[in-house]
């Protein structure tokens, strides 16, 4: 991966031989906190559970930032639709 590409899609268990989920500029995997900040949680978040958990919980995850968009597409989308629909 690189500093200035998409990453890409996040596994649950990062230090796999055939994976390219590593670290751009080091020889290692992700840490957690790593993984985390691609999936845009932030920082202060806390998972539980044993390390490999932890990579579980994150890539099994959909990004926050896309979640959070969603949501305010369907309250976009909600307003809109109940304000057309009020008679007049």
């Amino acid at each position: 991966m690189g500093w200035d590409e998409p990453s890409l899609t996040l596994t649950c268990s990062p230090a796999q031989k055939q994976t390219e989920r590593c670290h751009p500029e080091e020889t290692r995997p992700f840490t957690v906190r790593e993984y985390a900040r691609i999936q845009t949680f932030p920082d202060d978040w806390v998972f539980a559970s044993s390390m490999a958990q932890q990579y579980k919980q994150i890539g099994n995850a959909v990004p926050v930032n896309l979640g959070q968009e969603l949501g305010y597409a369907i309250v976009k989308f909600l307003n809109r639709y109940y304000s057309l629909s009020k008679p007049a």
